[in-house]
This record gives structure tokens, C-alpha cells and sequence, in this order.
């Protein structure tokens, strides 16, 4: 699994807050239960929500 990143949108007090980490996918979780669910996509479907977002 590669190295977690939190988001730089989330707040500092870990509200709404998410992480994301890539391997040969993409796993995004919330920061603020990580032993909760991980959701994981391919890193094309990650490009592509992130290009409809943005």
C-alpha cells in the first residue's frame, strides 16, 4: 500500500476530512475513521472524477 495522504481541504480539527493513497489503485478512506470502509478505484477512474470536478 503506498503512503496515505489527507487532503488539503479537509479542516484541522478532523471534520471532513479524506485520504487518499495509490498502489496499482487508488484507495480513499476517512481520515476520521481509518479502520473503516476503503474505497478503492483504478487510477483511471480516478483521473476521470477528478477531471469532472475540477
Amino acid at each position: 500500500m503506498g503512503d496515505w495522504r489527507k487532503s488539503t481541504y479537509s479542516d484541522a480539527t478532523g471534520g471532513q476530512c479524506v485520504a487518499v493513497a495509490s498502489a496499482e489503485n487508488v484507495m480513499i478512506r476517512d481520515t476520521a475513521n481509518r479502520d473503516g470502509v476503503t474505497l478503492t478505484v483504478t487510477a483511471g477512474a480516478w483521473s476521470a472524477f477528478l477531471a469532472a470536478i475540477r
